[in-house]
């Protein structure tokens, strides 16, 4: 139970996404339930198999072209990957903000050093600020309009295992139907299954949609290296819980999560069974299998299929049930589904005996 070993499966290649589906609501859908067998559907079938008074909520993050190519006075390549913006601002120079990033180079950079950005007639210098963090960041200089600087020079940055570069259509596909506030480095991507016609049907049908924001983190690309799944530390997410979201909840409807990073938020905010803190805040819950985590909020959870020994599959298994979920990873194997951010979708449910109060 708290080995990383413990939530590993086999997965072919070829089984990861690495384009998006030429349809987001057209990706299929596993349906997971407590026993018996497992349903194959389409994404859009979700409208039929979720409680016809639920609110689903969604994660409104959006993903910014956080990564960016430069070179050193010396001429070495360097590439960055700006991460948050730094509370108080660090540093940084007049004029300037600071940022936390992540940057690798051939050789360790230090404070002082720039990192010259291609911009048209001149280049634009970011500066190194500090020393390298114990979790691998450091802070960088940039310009003070730090989203207009990625917008114009950055790439988005999408997860290693698509061995590919982003290209200018990941810009849109990358992003959810719900984007709205920048700052996640990855997308929320359970979200980008729906689409405004499954939305329209959901609503028909008496089904309320919702929103918080949690910006994705670097951490969810980061593997779990402690032999004891209780040593792992969890990156921090910043999150912002709306007062209407709150409301809803606190009505007592079935909460569906659309993707781990909506539950984590709607966990994290939690002060009591169907009540959540509203405003701004930051998590670095862990939740998995042995945590003894009480789910507060969410009865349901909608999500794409996860790297084997991942924090967000042992969230998965926390909230569905280890063997359950694994033998649901293995049917969706055996069924030629497609995996990771660009893959398909699954419905869970929550494990009974973690109700509210329980």
């Amino acid at each position: 139970m708290f080995a990383p070993s413990d939530y590993t499966f086999e997965l072919p290649p070829e089984l990861i996404a690495r384009e998006p589906a030429p349809s987001r609501d057209a990706s299929r859908l596993l349906h997971v339930t407590a026993s018996g067998p497992f349903g194959d559907h389409a994404f859009a079938d979700i409208v039929e198999l979720l409680p016809a008074d639920a609110i689903v909520i969604a994660n409104d993050t959006r993903v910014i072209p956080a990564r960016v190519l430069g070179t050193k006075d010396t001429g070495g390549n360097v590439e960055v990957l700006f991460l948050e913006p730094e509370r108080g601002d660090g540093d940084a120079p007049a004029g300037m903000a600071s940022w936390r990033c992540l940057a690798k180079a051939r050789r360790a950079l230090r404070p002082g050093q720039r990192i010259n950005v291609a911009g048209g007639a001149k280049s634009i210098a970011l500066e190194i600020l500090s020393e390298r963090a114990a979790d691998g960041s450091l802070l960088v200089g940039a310009p003070a309009d730090t989203l207009a600087f990625l917008e114009a020079h950055g790439q988005i940055p999408l997860p290693h295992y698509m061995e590919r570069e982003a290209t200018e259509a990941d810009r849109a596909s990358y992003q959810t139907m719900f984007a709205r506030e920048p700052g996640a480095v990855a997308a929320p991507t359970a979200g980008l299954h729906m689409t405004p016609a499954v939305a329209e049907r959901l609503r028909a049908r008496g089904i309320a949609l919702a929103t918080l924001t949690l910006h994705v983190g670097w951490g969810t690309f980061a593997p779990v290296r402690a032999a004891d799944i209780r040593d792992h530390r969890m990156h921090r997410e910043r999150f912002s819980i709306p007062e209407a979201t709150a409301a809803l909840v606190a009505s007592g409807r079935p909460v569906v999560a659309l993707g781990t990073t909506a539950l984590r938020a709607l966990e994290s905010a939690a002060t009591a069974p169907r009540r959540l803190r509203v405003g701004p805040g930051a998590t670095d819950i862990f939740i998995h299998p042995g945590a003894d985590h009480a789910f507060q909020i969410v009865d349901h959870l909608i999500t794409n299929f996860h790297l084997p020994e991942s924090t967000l599959l042992m969230l998965v298994c926390a909230f569905a049930g280890t063997e359950r979920v694994l033998a649901a990873y293995r049917h969706a194997v055996e069924q030629r589904y497609r995996f990771f951010s660009y893959g398909d979708a699954s419905l869970m449910h929550r494990l009974a005996g973690h109700e509210p109060g329980a």
